[in-house]
């Protein structure tokens, strides 16, 4: 999937040390449930297992003027039988490209994806209390459907999640108006 500034493309082995490098950083682990003690091999794993799994997708966001490797992408619960599925984990994990909309950019790219090619009906996302990406998700037609309480564990601790989720039927209405 290529869109003006980022590329989209499938995860491989080697995205793994990115992944690792990026999931120590404070700014992205604050919003994820990734533990404190998560090592390379962890990510390795966690790779290599979801690689098998077909309700499962795993994406590398790509800078397409300097072709730095800046973010990572992770569906989950993908169901043909049900046409849903879930944006389990979407982050720009280069720090110098933050803030610069590359992360709208992938959401309106990973949005098209799930409802025109998979022919989703329905894609949930969840996320962390204070977590300012809610504010993107509502921008872009997600709405709110609750609060799923001690839903993620990190460190020990657990931690509630706001769930969201976006209909077939609202991601056509919202995106004529992007």
């Amino acid at each position: 999937m290529i869109s003006k500034n980022i590329e989209l493309r499938k995860s491989t082995f080697d995205d793994c040390i990115y992944f690792s490098r990026w999931e120590e950083q404070d700014y992205i682990k604050e919003f994820l449930t990734i533990n404190e003690e998560r090592s390379y091999e962890d990510v390795v794993r966690e790779f290599i297992t979801r690689e098998k799994d077909p309700s499962k997708e795993q994406y590398t966001i790509v800078h397409n003027v300097t072709g730095n490797t800046i973010g990572r992408v992770y569906l989950s619960n993908i169901s043909n039988s049900s046409n849903s599925m879930d944006i389990t984990r979407i982050y720009i994990g280069e720090k110098d490209f933050l803030g610069m909309g590359y992360g709208r950019e992938a959401m309106v790219m990973l949005l098209d994806y799930c409802f025109n090619s998979l022919n989703m009906e329905r894609v949930t996302l969840d996320h962390y209390t204070g977590n300012k990406a809610s504010l993107l998700y509502i921008d872009l037609g997600f709405k709110y459907e609750g609060i799923m309480r001690n839903a993620a564990k990190k460190d020990n601790k657990y931690y509630d999640l706001h769930l969201m989720s976006i209909l077939k039927e609202e991601y056509n209405q919202i995106i004529q108006k992007i």
